[in-house]
């Protein structure tokens, strides 16, 4: 039987431990729908992680792309969970485009420009369909 390394990691451990996902079973879930690659390839929740592997994963709508720079068995504060890897470039560019184009986007609720018919309404509505139905006349 093949031995671990003493250091390695399991992926969905260190994405629990790096703050990407809030649980181990939301990462693995997300791992085994083909939203986490490993230097470019699909991965298993089993792999180890090593310093220097390419980690490309989306939350939410969020795509991002991080370099591990560190590895953890145990999910600590924010500040130490940020050590452990580093955005590339391109990832934080982008994250912020995204952001930038979600906060100029009108508001949904902006786009209705009248509320619900009023019972006067409803009355007008209902009487008009019942002058242009396009029913047989039982005669």
């Amino acid at each position: 039987m093949k031995e671990k390394e003493p250091g390695g990691v399991r992926l969905d451990k260190w994405l629990w431990a790096a703050r990407f996902y809030k649980t181990r079973a939301l990462a693995v879930e997300e791992i085994g729908k083909g939203r986490v690659l490993i230097n470019g390839q699909a991965a298993k929740a089993s792999r180890d992680m090593k310093p220097g592997d390419r980690v490309q994963l989306r939350q939410g709508v969020i795509q991002r792309e991080v370099i591990v720079r560190g590895l953890s068995h145990i999910r600590g504060p924010a500040p130490q969970a940020q050590a452990l890897y580093e955005e590339t470039a391109e990832s934080t560019a982008a994250r912020e485009q995204a952001a930038e184009q979600r906060r100029l986007a009108p508001e949904p609720a902006q786009t209705i420009t009248q509320g619900r018919p009023t019972k006067q309404d409803r009355r007008r509505l209902a009487d008009w369909g019942d002058r242009w139905s396009a029913g047989i006349d039982p005669d």
